[in-house]
């Protein structure tokens, strides 16, 4: 089958598609889709011609209709398309605009038609007449009167030429209604049209749109027109709203987008103010809305964010944390009270592509960008108190900013806690009770005491933390290295009640709340040897700089495991020191032979029987109830024993090491 499929993909299987084939059969590579937002898109390609027109001076009128079945009409009273012979092409201009692509009038370097176009490509007219049903086009000028008619992407009867009716009247009608069988839905909305005239009214200042919608046998018209522009639409969506005064800037730049290209003139214009109860931010360019943003979205961003930080660590509105650059404000925080419109008009396309939702231009981007840090340090200046009150609210949107990342934050680890721990936490075993008020964790040193402490517990209410080997001293390491630690950040998860660390530090750990912890008992459960007791110093110096509320409120315990067990034929005494050894010998035992005396085992080797009634069970257990106190000065001699001060360390052991020459090794 494999070697079939490759005899037919030969020479012959390359084809080409030709004429309105070009657009009908690939709607989406022109339109961006075959949807409903590609028959709006074919729409504005029209619309867009007859802007520019009314843009150059040509008319100040466009007529927008909606037919109720579902065609459209788009008029101005511009000069009129050209579509007679044309003699450079050796063919009918309407030829070249309504059935080639890449063909009009918008190509000249010097921009001797058009200086700023939103048709730039001549797509448009010819893509929109092979998507249609059917497309009618009536032109007025030079005196004479041009009819076209196509139905789906093919000229039907040529070119009708006939003296005008109209006097010396020009301009461009086109009538045409959406191929089914091109967009899979071509009933367009009415509020389709009206937000595409309206802003279009906004960025064209001084042209009249006209829409007319057919409903039954009438129409109904409004009408759009911005004298004012964008600094009056401004005025329009705050109203009184606004706590800073709307202002309106605009500039000229000539540049390129790269030394190989060529110079492009770019004007700017932009209105801003401020509000407490609005946040809304247009972008433009060749008055087509950038829904996408690029190049003005990401100049804005950059030159709002930047001047503002200087203007409030020049003014001092910053805390020393914010000062430290630790929290400076976001493009968000100046955002949320922002009302900004601007339009950009360059006399080199740059567009991403023919949907025309997005620019791409390192020049338009830069040269805006420095044009508003520019333009805001001349408005700090000449308006200070709008600019203080804009400083402020921009203060206050940041910090409520970082309280509800905060919270959100806690809210977020404290419900991921709530999720059965024993399946996120290694070797961790829970509980069968829920009830934080009899629960008791016992933290466990290495994997042969889990299991014999796992055989031991009564698993209705102690649960088993084992840690793997000796962790990290925390008395003097820095978070990153403590919450780098996974047997730490284990432990503090199973603990249920986060850390008592501000800000960042904290890692993936929950800020500290008692309500939070899920044990009524923490008990630490060591050999009873140096090793064991250096593990449980080193977990509550770690619980003493992590969570020390756990000791103060009384939380934290030492299980006491017995230190001799003592033997007499069926009976066994187990004594936690020497001083218990030598009064059980001395009470109980005195003079009875033979009596064994065994030094106890680790955890892992005890029988659950003796685990059970010496470190588990609460009626015969003995645990020692930590204090502050206790672990202070723990931590005093831990820190004297293992930190950085090795002439104390001396001293140290010089005063006291002969008190523990009995536990060394001098094997």
């Amino acid at each position: 089958m494999a070697m079939k499929k490759q005899e037919q993909y030969g020479n012959s299987s390359i084809s080409m598609l030709k004429g309105e084939e070009r657009v009908r059969k690939r709607p989406a590579v022109i339109f961006g889709s075959d949807d409903l937002e590609g028959c709006k898109h074919a729409v504005f390609e029209i619309l867009s011609n007859a802007i520019d027109e009314a843009r150059e001076g040509h008319g100040d009128l466009i007529i927008v209709t909606r037919y109720e079945d579902h065609s459209v009409e788009v008029e101005d009273f511009g000069r009129g398309c050209p579509v007679d012979y044309n003699e450079k092409e050796k063919r009918y201009n309407w030829e070249l605009v309504f059935c080639e692509m890449y063909a009009g009038g918008k190509y000249g370097e010097n921009g001797e038609n058009y200086e700023y176009s939103l048709g730039l490509n001549g797509l448009g007219s010819c893509a929109t007449q092979y998507a249609s049903e059917f497309f009618d086009a009536v032109i007025r000028r030079d005196g004479f009167r041009y009819d076209l008619h196509f139905e789906k992407g093919r000229n039907k009867g040529g070119l009708k030429k006939e003296p005008t009716d109209r006097g010396r009247k020009t301009g461009s009608c086109f009538h045409w209604r959406p191929d089914r069988q091109v967009f899979t839905d071509i009933n367009i909305p009415a509020e389709y049209y009206r937000d595409v005239l309206r802003r279009q009214a906004v960025v064209n200042k001084g042209i009249t749109f006209r829409f007319r919608n057919q409903v039954g046998k009438k129409f109904e018209e409004e009408e759009f027109c911005y004298e004012g522009g964008i600094r009056q639409y401004i005025e329009e969506l705050v109203g009184d709203n606004a706590f800073t005064m709307p202002v309106y800037w605009e500039t000229e730049r000539r540049g390129r987008d790269a030394d190989n290209r060529p110079e492009m003139k770019l004007k700017i214009t932009a209105s801003f103010c401020f509000s407490k109860q609005l946040a809304h931010v247009e972008y433009y360019h060749n008055s087509s809305w950038l829904e996408y943003g690029g190049s003005p979205d990401r100049a804005v961003r950059l030159a709002f964010v930047a001047a503002f930080d200087k203007f409030l660590k020049e003014s001092g509105k910053y805390t020393k944390s914010e000062m430290d650059g630790r929290s400076r404000i976001l493009y968000q925080d100046i955002q949320e009270s922002l009302v900004l419109v601007t339009n950009c008009f360059s006399t080199i396309g740059c567009f991403e592509n023919q949907t025309k939702k997005s620019v791409n231009s390192r020049f338009t981007q830069e040269a805006m960008t420095q044009f508003f840090k520019d333009q805001l340090q001349v408005w700090f200046i000449e308006n200070k108190q709008d600019a203080e009150r804009a400083a402020e609210q921009i203060l206050i949107n940041k910090r409520a900013r970082e309280n509800a990342e905060r919270t959100r934050t806690n809210i977020k680890k404290n419900l991921s806690a709530k999720v059965d721990i024993a399946n996120r936490v290694q070797k961790f075993v829970d509980c069968r009770s829920k009830d934080p008020a009899v629960r008791e964790l016992y933290i466990v040193e290495g994997d042969s005491a889990l299991g014999s402490v796992k055989q031991s517990r009564d698993a209705e209410f102690q649960g088993i933390m084992p840690v793997r080997g000796k962790i990290l001293n925390c008395l003097k390491a820095d978070y990153t290295k403590i919450f780098a630690s996974p047997i730490i950040t284990d432990l503090m998860k199973v603990l249920g009640c986060g850390v008592e660390i501000e800000g960042k530090k904290a890692k993936d750990l929950s800020s500290f709340d008692i309500d939070n912890l899920r044990w009524n008992k923490v008990v630490i459960c060591t050999d009873a040897d140096v090793d064991g007791f250096q593990i449980r110093t080193l977990i509550l110096t770690m619980l003493y700089r992590l969570c020390p509320t756990l000791i103060r409120d009384g939380y934290v315990y030492i299980a006491e495991s017995p230190l001799f067990e003592i033997t007499y034929k069926d009976k066994t005494w187990f004594a936690y020191n020497e001083q218990e050894k030598t009064k059980i010998l001395r009470d109980d035992l005195e003079g009875k032979k033979p009596t064994k005396i065994q030094r106890s085992k680790g955890l892992g080797e005890n029988d659950p029987e003796m685990m059970w009634m010496t470190t588990m069970n609460p009626e015969t257990r003995r645990l020692i109830k930590v204090m502050p106190e206790d672990v202070e000065r723990t931590a005093h001699y831990f820190d004297v024993l293992l930190g950085d001060n090795l002439t104390e360390r001396k001293n140290f052991i010089a005063e006291n090491g002969s008190r523990y020459l009995e536990l060394a090794d001098f094997s």
